[in-house]
């Protein structure tokens, strides 16, 4: 038979390990929150107030884990963005198929797990506040941009070690990848919002549309224009 002070005992142990398991999951319950604000109502009108009770914490709280908004705002990017970068690396190095493959799964990659997610607001919002936060905007490019276009500049070294591409421009080759990408986030947060109601954009098909032109070009191959002809 279990006595009373054991009934107490274990009951408090019960209350310490929910608490001790709540206070682990704070910082993420409060990166979530800033995530949704950010996107939400942008960095500059997104008090720390705000996110501390959406997390349902003091604003004190949220000060022991994060001393400013723009650390908040840092640590958002690192769980969002810039702290995937390692995994999508590994993948890269280990695929096997062509260039041109390597190129299709990294557009759609990203859509699935950037675009087409809550974390594609934090691009958007850098879009428009950026020349007002300077070190943020330093912080957002070491953080992402960079390693964002290192990394498709090694699809483009890779092709062109492998004779798959011919490329005539390396960085700006970058760009042509990257700019397909920025223009659906914005379709997606502002853009969207002019578009003609009878033409909805679907990403997907959008995708795969910019990458097969970014393999092939609008150019007529000898073989297709005597096609055309017949």
């Amino acid at each position: 038979m279990v006595s009373p002070l054991s009934k107490l005992i274990g009951a408090r142990s019960e209350v310490q390990a929910k608490r001790e398991r709540r206070k682990e999951a704070r910082p993420g319950e409060l990166l979530d929150a800033a995530l949704d604000l950010f996107v939400e109502k942008g960095f500059a009108a997104t008090k720390a107030e705000e996110v501390a009770a959406r997390a349902g914490v003091s604003k004190g709280t949220l000060f022991l884990y994060f001393p400013s908004k723009e650390e908040l705002f840092k640590a958002v990017v690192r769980e969002n963005l810039s702290g995937r970068f390692a995994t999508w690396n590994d993948e890269f190095q280990k695929f096997e198929g062509s260039s041109a493959d390597m190129l299709r799964f990294c557009m759609k990659m990203w859509w699935d797990r950037i675009g087409a997610t809550r974390a594609s607001g934090i691009t958007k919002l850098m879009i428009s506040e950026a020349r007002n936060f300077p070190e943020l905007a330093a912080f957002y490019q070491q953080e992402v941009i960079r390693p964002g276009q290192d990394l498709i500049k090694r699809i483009l070294k890779r092709g062109i070690a492998r004779g798959e591409f011919q490329v005539h421009d390396l960085e700006y080759a970058s760009f042509s990848i990257t700019a397909p990408m920025v223009f659906l986030i914005m379709m997606k947060h502002s853009l969207g919002a002019c578009a003609p109601e009878d033409f909805p954009l679907d990403p997907e098909r959008y995708i795969a549309s910019q990458v097969e032109t970014l393999l092939n070009g609008f150019n007529v191959r000898t073989g297709d224009a005597k096609k055309g002809r017949q």
